[in-house]
């Protein structure tokens, strides 16, 4: 099945922050603002929900028979003047380009500079029927927005696990700027399904982990884009602003249950990958794997912009599945949850699938199929203190950018 959408690098909209080692991250004024996206402010006004839900039907279909998946699917707001049939499918759409830059900043970790992200244009009519549609009974063809957005998540998996989705997956690299160079098979034609593209394997060495032999460190799940948060409390407050999201909502069990009280006043790594990502997720624990759950749900956005809304709680809501794992050094749980997303369906565990098996920093533990999503790490009040650079960006609030095997933090020193 599919996945998510989420962001579209532009290198040439790279802001200086402020040279302090620690300091929020503050960019630097830019031509037009950032599109301020939320429930009550639409800036699309002349786009009905019946157009919104044409046009990403529409979208889906068109990746069926074009190639270039720039010109479709992973549009984003500063290429859309060259394309107009996307003009004429979505009314307003060339007029809220020209007004906004439609995305989101990302910290470089390592450096003191951000970057912007684009928001594809799927992502965009996503995130409008999310937020202007729901209210609306049906919509096209007597559809309720839920049913019609996991039916073109459905439908996109199906397209891009066929042979002939591998005529799309040159314009795939080059949207993305991808480094095939770091792929444990760098021959593109090799790959039988753009899926299985998606997929792709790297080579042993191109993601190496910081701390690999200290068992106390821990590591990034994946190649993403990435908060943290010592409590529940403080992600409510800085991040994820849904009114229901919390730990037992989160994991599926009921407020008094063990699992409830195991994870009560846990920490949080929240990591979003982008459909530029590498998408196999891998252990940020030296461990053992335990159960999965599999929890069926939405298949709504997991932009930031959707996650900050107070009114959406897109991470208890959407479709997951929860891996429990134990950390070596102390016998602690360590919740996994992988979160489907906007066409993303497919969750796959591959390590993390083997109950018992033993598994190292770094090792994998499954992947997605196309698109983009996001993990959430739940780690036991006290059992982690996260890096003091990942704290400070997600505090402004703003995610850092990170790859597989780079640090995330230590288990703190005990008086």
């Amino acid at each position: 099945m599919a996945a998510c959408f989420d962001a579209i690098p532009i290198p040439f909209l790279r802001f200086r922050t402020q040279k302090q080692e620690e300091m929020p991250i503050q960019p630097e004024p830019s031509d037009k603002p950032l599109e301020n996206l939320h429930s009550g402010s639409n800036n699309l006004p002349g786009l009905t929900n019946e157009q919104a839900a044409q046009g990403l039907v529409a979208l889906v279909d068109h990746s069926q028979k074009h190639t270039d998946v720039s010109q479709g699917i992973h549009a984003s707001s500063h290429t859309l003047f060259s394309i107009p049939w996307i003009h004429s499918l979505i009314p307003g759409i060339e007029k809220l380009a020209a007004q906004y830059h439609i995305g989101n900043f990302v910290a470089i970790r390592g450096s003191k500079e951000q970057i912007f992200e684009a928001m594809p244009i799927y992502a965009r009519i996503g995130m409008h029927l999310l937020f202007y549609g729901r209210e609306q009974i049906t919509i096209l063809h007597s559809q309720t927005v839920e049913n019609l957005l996991k039916e073109q998540s459905i439908k996109e998996g199906r397209l891009y696990d066929s042979p002939e989705s591998t005529a799309s997956i040159p314009s795939f690299i080059a949207t993305y700027s991808l480094e095939t160079s770091e792929l444990l098979e760098p021959d593109i034609t090799k790959y039988k399904t753009f899926n299985e593209f998606f997929s792709r394997k790297l080579r042993e060495d191109a993601r190496p982990v910081e701390n690999a032999a200290d068992p106390h460190a821990f590591c990034s799940a994946a190649d993403c884009r990435l908060t943290v948060y010592p409590t529940v409390d403080l992600a409510k407050e800085f991040w994820v602003k849904g009114r229901e999201f919390n730990i037992p909502n989160l994991l599926g069990v009921p407020p008094a249950s063990e699992k409830a009280s195991l994870f009560d006043g846990s920490s949080l790594a929240i990591f979003r990958l982008a459909p530029s990502d590498y998408h196999r997720f891998h252990c940020p624990i030296d461990g053992t794997v335990g159960d999965i759950v599999h929890i069926p749900g939405q298949y709504y956005t997991v932009n930031p912009q959707a996650v900050n809304e107070p009114g959406f709680d897109v991470f208890t809501a959407n479709t997951r599945s929860v891996l429990y794992l134990t950390h070596a050094a102390t016998g602690l749980p360590v919740a996994f949850v992988a979160i489907g997303a906007l066409l993303v369906g497919s969750i796959v565990w591959t390590n993390g699938g083997e109950k018992g098996k033993s598994v190292q920093k770094g090792d994998e533990l499954g992947y997605f199929a196309y698109g983009g999503s996001t993990i959430i790490a739940l780690f036991p009040k006290g059992l982690i203190e996260f890096d003091g650079d990942l704290v400070a960006n997600s505090a402004v609030p703003v995610e850092t950018m990170v790859k597989v095997g780079n640090s995330l933090g230590k288990m703190p020193v005990m008086a």
